[in-house]
């Protein structure tokens, strides 16, 4: 009997055969462009390196009135970055960038690609399966990918703040930052103004993506376009960068303090033995704040540009997957 199926099958027209040859809805899904976790840290520190460089200079310049007690104004940081330039030419603006893209890419990486684990498993979690998340569970989607990010790459942090404020000669590349610290200050050190970090990226994380992804939100709600056009994007990633950093400043300049001690002579040994000094000596808005304007300048351009970048690259991979360029 089962002899004569199989035959009967075998003289089958090629249209019915074809037929039965077909996937199942499961197979069929599977031939479906994917999003992977590698495209997203692809994107994700593509994104990072383009939006850091942009900003490099405005960066150190922050950098270095963080860790001093001079007063910070507009034109004292252009008159900083003017002498540097003057001083050391072009390319030192730029000092430091390299462990900042060292740092940087896998952050941003790890970040992105977080996120997106973290936004699948919450909407799993509250039953949004592939929707809009919630208020909340979007504030903790981002919050988690900052922690997660910063606790993977705060070592590297470290030494792109050694850098920013040390001259060549002190610290000739990366790897002498690494092992000077090690052998002078001992390998905890790499870890000194961990907590603040940590404490600084759950509020700063968490209301930049809850921020970039209501604004989205809302936009397609009112234009009823799925996606924002790129200097939208931009528009939205600049609103977050400057609530988010805003929110979470004071402890950015903690975090500054306690990682630069060693180099500046200062011993900042706690949080709030850093906090009591800093406002003790320069008061609470040209201390704790001291910067913050710089901020408001480079920090909504670098979230704009790193959230656009981010989601114009994420297109155009999607794109070339249904192209058939990669296969997973």
């Amino acid at each position: 009997m089962a002899h004569r199926v199989q035959d009967h099958q075998g003289h089958l027209p090629v249209a019915q055969a074809a037929v039965l040859a077909l996937p199942t809805s499961s197979q069929a899904k599977d031939l479906r462009p994917r999003w992977t976790a590698l495209d997203s840290l692809l994107c994700g520190a593509f994104a990072g390196a383009v939006a850091k460089t942009v900003i490099a200079p405005l960066d150190r310049t922050k950098i270095i009135f963080q860790v001093s007690s001079n007063r910070f104004s507009a034109k004292e940081a252009f008159r900083l970055i003017y002498c540097t330039y003057m001083k050391d030419g072009l390319l030192s603006l730029w000092r430091g960038n390299s462990a900042t893209m060292v740092r940087v890419m896998p952050y941003a990486a790890i970040q992105f690609c977080s996120h997106e684990q973290y936004k699948t498993l919450l909407g799993s979690y509250y039953g949004f399966q592939g929707k809009a998340l919630p208020p909340f569970p979007r504030f903790l989607a981002g919050s988690l990918a900052g922690t997660t990010a910063a606790m993977l790459t705060y070592p590297l942090d470290m030494v792109r703040a050694r850098m920013a404020v040390t001259a060549r000669e002190m610290y000739s590349n990366i790897m002498h930052v690494f092992v000077r610290i090690s052998q002078e200050e001992g390998v905890r050190t790499l870890y000194r103004g961990f907590t603040p970090t940590i404490l600084g990226v759950i509020p700063y994380a968490g209301i930049t993506f809850f921020t970039y992804e209501t604004l989205k939100k809302l936009h397609t709600e009112k234009t009823k376009r799925s996606q924002p056009y790129p200097h939208e994007r931009l528009a939205f990633g600049a609103c977050a960068g400057m609530i988010g950093q805003s929110a979470s400043y004071p402890l950015d300049v903690v975090r500054r303090r306690m990682q630069t001690a060693g180099v500046t002579g200062s011993s900042y040994v706690t949080i709030l033995g850093t906090m009591r000094y800093i406002v003790s000596q320069e008061g609470v808005i040209h201390g704790l704040y001291k910067g913050l304007s710089m901020n408001w300048l480079k920090g909504p351009i670098a979230v704009g540009i790193s959230f656009t970048t981010f989601d114009i690259t994420h297109s155009l991979l999607l794109k070339l997957h249904q192209m058939g360029f990669f296969t997973h």
